[in-house]
This record gives C-alpha cells, structure tokens and sequence, in this order.
C-alpha cells in the first residue's frame, strides 16, 4: 500500500508535462517519435521501390519479411545513431555521416534476409539487391531532409512581418560571410536586400554563396554600390589586418555608404548573441597600423589561479580591463582598490553580475599610507597591480605637486606595503612619457619607475614595470575626445599634423600587465612591440572617415599647437636600458644597466616632500625633473647614462 502510495498518479503526471520541463520532454518526444516514423516509412517505400525496379512489382511471395526487416532495422539504427536528435534545418556535411551509416546498417539486415532467403531457396533474389536498396534508402532520407530545411526555411522568409528597403553589400566570402549571409536570410523583421558579396579571392569571383553571387573584387566596390544602390556594406572578415580594414574604409568613402564589421569568433564564442545582433561600426582600433597583437601573447597566467589579487585604480579603464581578465583565471580574492566610488561600483557591480562573487570593492587613496596599509592588512594581497596615476599631461604641468603626490608618493606607498606584506608580485603600470620625460606626468612616472627598481633588491617580492604607449579608447584619451568632438560637429583639434604616438588597445595594455606578472623581474620594465609610432593626424583622420565624414569639407580640422609639457615623437626606451627578449613573443624585457639605492631615492624623495609641502609648484617641478633625468644622482652611480651620456635638465 506504501508503494501504490507512492506511485505517481495520473493526475500528478499530467502535472508534469503542464511544467516547462515536462512540457519540454513532452515535445522533444514527440518531434523524436515523427522523424523515427519517418524514417520508418521511407524505408517502407525504398523496399516497394526496388522490388518494382527489379520484379516490376511491389510484393513477391513471402517478402512481407523483406519489409519487415527493413522496418525495423531502420527504428533501430535511428535509435542507435540518434538520427532524430539531428535538426534537418542545420544539418551540414560533417553529419550526412549519420544518415550514411544508418542507411548502411538498415541494407546489411536487408541483404542477410536477402540470403537467407535465397539459401532456403523461397525467392531467388538477386545479390545486388541490398546495394540497390541502399541507394534509394539513402536518397529518400537525405532528400526527406532536404525538403524539410527547404520548407523551413521557406516559412521563415514568408513570415517576415516587413522587408527592408536596406540593400546590403558583403565583403568577404568565407566562413564568415556564408554565416552572415544565412543569418541575413532568417532574420524574421525587417529583413535587409542582400545583393550579393565581394571577395579578393579569384577562385571565389562567380561562385554563389547560399544563393546570393560574388560580384566582384574589394576594389569594385565603389563601382557595385552604385549601380545596386547599396545602402551599407558588411565587413565579414573577422581575422582582417589594420591594413585590409584601412583599404576597404577608404575604397567605401567615396560612396558613402554605412559600414559595419562582424565580430571575432573568439567574441561569437564567448557572447550568446547572433552573429548580425553583434555586428558593429567599425572602430578606429581596427585600422591600427600594425596587426593586434592581443591574441599572439599567450603565456601562461595560471599564476593568478587561487591567489588574492588587488588592483589599484581598480575602477579606472585600465584597471577594470585588468579585473575582467583576472577574474577568469579564478583568483581567490580580487581587490578594486580606488579613489572613484562610482566607477569601483560599476565594475565591481558588472563583474558580480557575471558569476564572480570573489571581487571585493575598496574605496581609499593610494596618496594615503594608512588607507593602503588598511587595505594590505585585511585582505594580505600576492599580487599587487599599480595602475592608480594622474596622466593628463597638460592638467598635470599646472598642478606638477599633485602629480608627484599621486604618482610618486602613492607608488611608494604600494610598494612599501606590498613589501611589508611579502607579496609575491608588484607590477607598477608606466608610461612611454616616462623615457627622457619633457613633462610633470612622465617625469613623476620616470621616477616611479626608479622606486619599483629601488624596492627589487629589499625582499623577496618580484618588482616590475609596464610601459605602455597611448591607449585607444581609455577614458579621457584621444579617441573619446576625438569622437565627442565629431558628434557636436566639430572642429576636430589636432596639436600637429606631424605630432606621433604609439597607440595600443585597452585588451593589448590589460595583457601586457599580465604578462609582465608571469615573468621573473628584479625591477625589470617590460614593453609591447607596437610596430612604428602613429601619426595623430592620421587616426583623427580615420575616425572622421568612419563617421562618413570628409576631413575638411564636412568637418573643420583645427591645428592648436604644442600644449606645454607635450613632445612631437614619444620614445620605449633610454638609451642606457637594454632592451631583450622577455621569452614572450611581442613582450621585451628593458634592463637598466644599474638601479639606483633605496636609500639614496629615500633621501630624495624626502627633500622633494619637503619641497612639496611649501607648496613652491616651480620648484617642486624642478626638483622633480632633475630626480627623474639622474642630475641629482652621485659622479659614483649612473649620473649620464640615462639618455646615452646628454643630460637635460629642466624648470
């Protein structure tokens, strides 16, 4: 009676399939249950087919075994190799494997019947009886199939509540561009006029693409968007070069159409969206004058696995990229340690969202050694990333006592407490600038950098530096400054036209930080090979472009001149460091020829505090220059190999 007791009612199974999973099961059942019948019929009609082929008729004498036999084998191999769990609609080459098979499975059982029954002598069949029915077994499944991805995607197209007037263009023939033009092809709302493709390939030029042709080259573009009157042309090339974007932007300009490019097939892996909802206007990042190297540095970042990591500046552009990427290898603990409540909450808020519960925020300043030692002593990070700085050049020449405060100072309070701690790592996060620095910021970060080298021979904490150049899209950088510009309708303000940078992406500079971290350092500073410095003139020019904009003629360019504090050409490194290889390819290792001592930069530092506190802006610059350039450092050390033997001093 317990039993019966327990037993599901039918009342309690009907509920079941009312609940979402039930209902699911339910369904999946069923659609499985019609493929098998239909198979089952198929197979039926393949018998019938080849008795009329060969006997002219559909039945002989006892062949109601050939039918039975083929009936069930073919349950049975569907059920054996899950045919049914195989979607007509995307089924691709790779999987005919399956119907083959089966089909294969289902002519053997026919042909064993086909013997036996010839070996007791009831029906002389003849032997290629089993190939023959393979074939049309075969066929008539791969054929039911097709029908059905036809009549699939037949309804798609009939269902679509409104059809785009927007005729499109896509560049690229390829797997990308055959994904693009399918998904073009199911969109249900406001599907778009896809016209045809263009591709560089001359194997390709006249082949058809799911129906739609390659009408031509890249360079025939301007020509076919014209005549076709195309509306916007979809870059599907997702592994393209900066050189390859550039040609293709420019050779669109002229016409005027909207441009948009698919994302990577590392972003499709990682996002749930369809391919067209990820599609995006083209970035200024793309036409970089070199290929990303985002992807070629791959060494091992298992180092951060199980260890408490903090990032100061944690909110900031760098810093939050930083956060995201180490938060995927699993750190015990991750630290946003910064001054901004507003951006801590926002990627702390962001992070949580996507799983990860270890990211703690902490609001403090780094210029603070009580809130850093706070910091250092409840959560007792390994890992220390120093990415907190005051970095606009011009605003720091005014207010050169704030740098030396944030910059300075706050690194010495990391470094001290990072010490202090026994942490296993301390990456401090540089500048370009700092290389015979003309300006407060890359001054205060020059010495920065002589504090982590300082601080490499007191303990057992590894110490290191990145140096990164400009980075493309950071806030506050020129690509926001530039775009805002554009939207209000310029004018658009260059300083130079032949004003040059290195310019790096926000992913590429978040994985030269990690990298540094995997490397062995004793106060070592790591660079990103970044190819040949850029000219501003020229990215400001691609950005216009992208906006369908003529330099110029739809926007004012406006030459302002070199802001106080700026150079014309930034530079890697001094001409004393020796740059090697780091064993990370694109990463070097630069090696100063000698650090200078701890306590002597003590001494130093305390005489620039000293300054600092009389509030003397002038001097406290000057000061700082001469600490930065080695004019202060003892006839003994170093003194003149910074920049080859010229030292400058400046204030």
């Amino acid at each position: 009676m317990k039993a019966l007791a327990r037993a599901p009612t039918a009342q309690a199974m009907s509920n079941s399939l009312r609940h979402p999973i039930g209902k699911r099961t339910a369904a999946a059942v069923k659609v499985a249950a019609r493929r098998i019948a239909a198979d089952f019929v198929t197979s039926l009609m393949a018998v019938a087919v080849t008795n009329t082929l060969l006997y002219g008729s559909v039945y002989r004498h006892d062949e109601e075994w050939v039918y039975l036999t083929a009936g069930l084998a073919s349950i049975a191999a569907s059920l054996a190799l899950r045919l049914y769990r195989i979607s007509a609609r995307y089924m691709n080459a790779r999987e005919v494997i399956y119907p083959v098979a089966a089909a294969g499975l289902v002519a053997a059982a026919v042909g064993i019947v086909h013997v036996k029954l010839i070996y007791i002598g009831r029906m002389p069949l003849p032997v290629t009886y089993p190939l023959i029915f393979f074939v049309f077994l075969l066929g008539a499944w791969l054929l039911s199939r097709a029908v059905v991805r036809y009549y699939a995607d037949h309804s798609t197209y009939q269902t679509t509540e409104k059809r785009s007037s927007q005729r499109v263009m896509i560049v690229g023939a390829g797997d990308a561009g055959s994904l693009a033009v399918r998904e073009l092809q199911r969109m249900v709302r406001k599907r778009p006029i896809l016209v045809g493709l263009v591709d560089d390939d001359d194997a390709k030029q006249g082949m058809m693409v799911h129906g739609v042709p390659v009408l031509g080259r890249v360079e025939d573009l301007p020509a076919l968007t014209k005549r076709m009157r195309i509306d916007e042309v979809l870059i599907a090339i997702p592994s393209a070069s900066g050189e390859q974007m550039r040609r293709i932007v420019d050779v669109c300009d002229s016409v005027g159409v909207r441009l948009r490019t698919l994302p990577s097939f590392e972003d499709l892996i990682s996002g749930r969206k369809p391919i067209m909802g990820m599609a995006r206007k083209v970035q200024v990042e793309d036409l970089l004058r070199r290929k990303s190297l985002h992807n070629e540095v791959t060494s091992e970042l298992d180092y951060l696995k199980g260890q408490c990591v903090l990032i100061s500046g944690g909110g900031g552009s760098i810093g939050g990229e930083l956060a995201r990427v180490v938060a995927r290898y699993a750190p015990s603990c991750l630290v946003l340690f910064g001054k901004g409540e507003n951006s801590i909450f926002e990627i702390d808020q962001e992070l949580k969202q996507l799983g990860h519960s270890m990211v703690v925020p902490f609001v403090g300043d780094v210029r603070d050694p009580q809130s850093v030692a706070n910091a250092f002593d409840r959560f007792k990070p390994s890992i220390v990333f120093h990415a907190a700085a005051h970095k606009h050049v011009p605003m720091m020449e005014a207010v050169p006592i704030e740098a030396i405060r944030n910059n300075i100072f706050g690194t010495v309070n990391m470094a001290e407490a990072a010490l202090r701690q026994g942490c296993r790592k301390f990456i401090l996060v540089s500048t370009d600038k700092a290389v015979n620095p003309s300006n407060v910021m890359g001054a205060s970060k020059r010495v920065a950098e002589m504090v982590v080298g300082a601080y490499a021979g007191r303990g057992e904490t590894d110490f290191a530096a990145v140096r990164f150049g400009n980075v493309l899209g950071s806030r506050g950088s020129l690509i926001p400054i530039l775009t805002k510009q554009i939207e209000q309708g310029g004018p658009i303000t260059i300083t130079h036209p032949d004003m040059t940078r290195f310019f790096m992406t926000i992913p590429e500079a978040a994985n030269l930080i990690l990298q540094a971290g995997s490397l062995g350092s004793r106060g070592d500073i790591f660079i990103l090979d970044m190819g040949e410095p850029v000219k501003i003139m020229d990215i400001a020019m691609d950005l216009v472009r992208l906006n369908n904009l003529e330099p110029g003629r739809d926007i004012e360019l406006k030459f302002i001149g070199i802001r106080p504090g700026e150079k014309m050409h930034e530079e890697l490194s001094w001409g004393a460091e020796d740059v090697v290889d780091s064993g990370v390819p694109k990463v070097m290792r630069v090696v100063a020829k000698s650090h200078v001592g701890w306590d002597w930069l003590r001494h130093q530092l305390t005489e620039l505090d000293r300054v600092c506190q009389t509030n003397d802006s002038q001097k406290a610059r000057a000061m700082l220059l001469d600490l930065a350039w080695g004019n202060t450092l003892p006839p003994s050390h170093f003194a003149g190999q910074l920049d080859g033997g010229n030292r400058q001093s400046e204030g």
